[in-house]
């Protein structure tokens, strides 16, 4: 397998969580996967990826998962599964599940393939078929859970943190940190603003 499926593979890992809650909640009805347990997961799942992130970058744990899964960029900064924990766990602490749900499930199945269409090679701004493949898989994410427009509200601040690459301070803000926070909060606006 190469590193990049693999990648991609570890990146939709990320699926599964929100994934049981759904299964649990509209198929085996067993009232096991609550949101609660789900934000609690996402909260032990952070505070060990803060421990093998410090591990990894001040106290020398290396290990070869390490060295195949991190780009060559994240080998002295934290890593992008560090920012993807971190704005997943925001993201499903601060908001309802309607929101939640879909804004994490844009950065674990839309991200993974907006990077397919995008077939290598950091841009700063995506091309088009990338930009339409994120919205398109981001829309389809959020329509079964919100109103039309906070669907699309969603899907287009998700396909403009995946597709617009700021620079802050010298570095390239990581999709894996806006994604699911700007999709979440733009769905959380429009029904706000329109119901």
């Amino acid at each position: 397998m190469s590193i990049e499926i693999g990648r991609r593979l570890v990146h939709a890992s990320g699926a599964l969580v929100p994934g049981a809650y759904l299964l649990d909640g509209h198929v085996l009805e067993t009232g096991t996967v609550t949101w609660p347990v789900v934000q609690a997961v996402a909260v032990v799942g952070l505070l060990a990826t803060v421990v093998l992130e410090a591990a990894r970058l001040h106290g020398g744990l290396e290990h070869a998962i390490y060295d195949r899964l991190t780009r060559e960029y994240e080998q002295e900064t934290v890593a992008g599964y560090a920012l993807y924990a971190l704005s997943g766990t925001v993201t499903v602490v601060a908001f309802e599940p309607r929101l939640a749900v879909p804004a994490v499930l844009m950065l674990a199945v839309g991200d993974p393939v907006s990077g397919v269409l995008a077939s290598g090679g950091l841009r700063r701004i995506a091309r088009p078929r990338v930009l339409a493949g994120m919205f398109l898989v981001s829309l389809a994410l959020a329509v079964p859970f919100v109103p039309l427009g906070a669907a699309v509200a969603g899907a287009l601040a998700a396909t403009i943190a995946d597709g617009v690459k700021p620079v802050v301070g010298g570095y390239v803000v990581d999709d894996n940190l806006t994604i699911p926070l700007a999709a979440a909060g733009a769905m959380w606006v429009a029904l706000a603003a329109f119901g």
